[in-house]
């Protein structure tokens, strides 16, 4: 159904466990909605809704949570920010009621802002440390250019100018029944179900206009090449990306299939070759992140630095293979059981289904989407796979980032011209 305000309600009766989960999100809300020299600020917006309300403390949310045999908590992505919510069956009314309270009446107090800056500058500088987190914000950038995509990594200085007023000027503009998607499911009445999100959202009402949604993402993109100097690392992390597609492109299914077939698990291609065969490195593989206006294709691996040059040739050698070569029968089928077996076990749990849900809704996909992934998964040829790999996994069409030690510079020169970026 949907309420007056705008808000869309979804409710999906289980007669499993005796318990109720909620999901509630928010399109346009996430880390694509940050301005450009606030990067990451998303993901503290969501962390801090459930750090204090009007009534409640954050400890006291925490408990109250627990009193109902459940938990709450928040995230952001890329298109959307999300609250969940889950308790038993019996505390179902209640927990509505706290999932009311977090969502309309955060505080965001200032001492709670304070400790979430400090833990975010403690992670970041952790993460800075990590070689795979600097390659993975180049290559964003290389893939998405100036797009809202290739910013979700905060900085210390977006995270130092996070204020109070902020946090409540981006709570007032994001935040907004006519712009949410509450999922609710378990053991509860559907007639019950749907009264509760009524109590309970029924009189929100949205004022001023709802936040723009992202615009498209680049669907190409002139390939760079990229060093990022670590001296004295004895590894190379190695990223081989480029812009793909939104996950409402008729080719999202049989892209998906053919990723996993190239690099999406221990079967795959890719970790077959440079780990079993050649043993440069202990993984390699390659992920399709698909979004509401765009996605990408972003191979990934550390390896030796003697072998990098090597490795990254055998990245290329596989990307023309499955776009010139049919894909075998048992191949193709092992790789469709692996794709549809994993979706329908991480879809198990009713809180899961839910999330699944909520996550499709905001990348443009509608609730049909759930039931209809696995039969065409099962539908995708070998033709369409191998047609996918032409499209998609040219070698020229590949930029390239590597974070490491600058002997290996010399190694990838046949594959472009590397600048150097501290």
């Amino acid at each position: 159904k949907t309420l007056d305000n705008g808000m869309t309600v979804w409710v999906l009766p289980r007669d499993g466990v005796p318990r109720v989960d909620y999901v509630l999100a928010f399109k346009g809300a996430g880390l694509a909605a940050d301005p450009a020299d606030m990067p990451g600020f998303a993901s503290t917006l969501a962390s801090m809704l459930n750090e204090g309300t009007e009534k409640l403390d954050s400890k006291a949310i925490a408990e109250t949570a627990q009193s109902y045999g459940g938990s709450v908590g928040a995230g952001a992505g890329n298109d959307g920010l999300t609250l969940y919510a889950n308790a038993t069956a019996s505390q179902a009314e209640a927990m509505m009621q706290l999932l009311g309270l977090i969502a309309r009446t955060p505080n965001f107090p200032e001492k709670e802002v304070a400790l979430a800056k400090a833990n975010a500058l403690q992670g970041l500088k952790a993460a800075e440390a990590q070689p795979g987190f600097r390659a993975s914000r180049a290559i964003s950038k290389a893939v998405y250019g100036d797009h809202p995509y290739a910013r979700t990594q905060a900085t210390e200085e977006s995270i130092n100018a996070i204020t109070r007023e902020q946090l409540q000027q981006a709570y007032a503009t994001r935040i907004r029944p006519d712009q949410a998607l509450l999922v609710i499911t378990g053991r509860i009445e559907t007639e019950a179900a749907f009264k509760l999100a009524e109590a309970t959202f029924g009189d929100w009402k949205a004022s001023g206009d709802a936040p723009k949604a992202a615009p498209k993402a680049r669907t190409e993109a002139e390939p760079s090449f990229v060093h990022l100097p670590r001296e004295g690392s004895v590894q190379s992390s190695v990223r081989i990306g480029r812009p793909a597609i939104p996950a409402t492109h008729e080719d999202y299914i049989p892209l998906r299939l053919t990723t996993t077939i190239l690099g999406g698990g221990f079967s795959s291609r890719l970790m077959q070759n440079l780990r079993e065969d050649k043993g440069y490195t202990y993984g390699a593989g390659v992920g399709f992140g698909a979004n509401a206006a765009g996605g990408s294709l972003i191979a990934s691996s550390d390896v030796r630095n003697e072998v990098t040059g090597k490795a990254v040739s055998e990245f290329f050698a596989e990307y023309k293979r499955i776009g010139e070569e049919p894909v075998s029968a048992a191949e193709l089928d092992m790789n469709k059981r692996y794709v549809a077996g994993g979706y329908l076990i991480s879809n198990q749990l009713q809180g899961a289904v839910a999330g699944t849900l909520a996550s499709n809704w905001l990348i443009g996909l509608p609730p049909e989407s759930l039931g209809e992934f696995v039969p065409k998964v099962r539908e995708v040829s070998a033709e369409q796979v191998q047609a996918m790999g032409a499209k998609y996994f040219k070698p020229e069409a590949q930029s390239i980032v590597v974070v490491g030690d600058e002997a290996v510079v010399e190694q990838l020169k046949d594959f472009g011209k590397f600048e150097d970026v501290k």
